[in-house]
């Protein structure tokens, strides 16, 4: 489980991504991975990866097919979002967040608002019904607010530190980026669909 609050980005420097065995080596940037072990959960781009092995700079993970199906591709040199798996006694500043994304989104706009960067970003109809104005959404791993919404896409508005100190600083028009919705949406609409049944 994660907050949303990106903690550092890093560089991916190895990405084997084949039927065999699905490997990514991050270089953990300004990251810090001093308390980091085997076996940890971390949010890299806000997909839950467990690391496998490590070094003094670097963090390597072993991914799933289903994983790969579902997320934006991850490509040699892409900067990215890392976050460590959340402690119950940490404050959470941004959304509960698992790490588990739902679709993978596509930048429509990107304008300059009062020195704020107001992002539009177009979602597909299955996560529709989660989406809600002043609703929580996970961004490559990061805690946003929806600040408006249409039948297909919604927009966000990042702060300067935002967009300065997280991997969205790198997005244009027609990047994708993996999109979690809020954990409660998921829940409640499970909750009325029994209900419904």
């Amino acid at each position: 489980m994660f907050t949303g609050i990106t903690e550092g980005t890093g560089v991916i420097v190895s990405a084997k991504l084949d039927q065999d065995k699905n490997t990514l080596e991050v270089e953990a940037g300004n990251f810090d991975i001093q308390d980091v072990v085997v076996g940890d959960s971390i949010s890299v781009n806000g997909v839950c990866l467990t690391v496998v092995e490590m070094g003094s700079d670097k963090l390597k993970f072993d991914i799933s097919p289903e994983t790969l199906r579902i997320i934006c591709p991850f490509n040699v040199d892409d900067l990215v979002n890392l976050e460590k798996s959340l402690k119950l006694a940490d404050r959470l500043g941004g959304h509960l967040v698992s790490g588990h994304i739902d679709d993978v989104g596509e930048v429509v706009s990107i304008d300059v608002v009062n020195g704020n960067y107001e992002v539009e970003i177009a979602y597909s109809a299955s996560i529709a019904k989660y989406i809600s104005r002043k609703g929580s959404i996970a961004v490559n791993g990061v805690s946003l607010t929806v600040n408006d919404l249409t039948n297909s896409s919604f927009s966000v508005n990042l702060i300067p530190h935002t967009w300065n100190s997280t991997s969205l600083n790198k997005m244009q028009i027609n990047t994708t980026v993996n999109l979690e919705i809020d954990l409660i949406a998921r829940y409640i609409e499970r909750i009325m669909s029994c209900n419904r049944d």
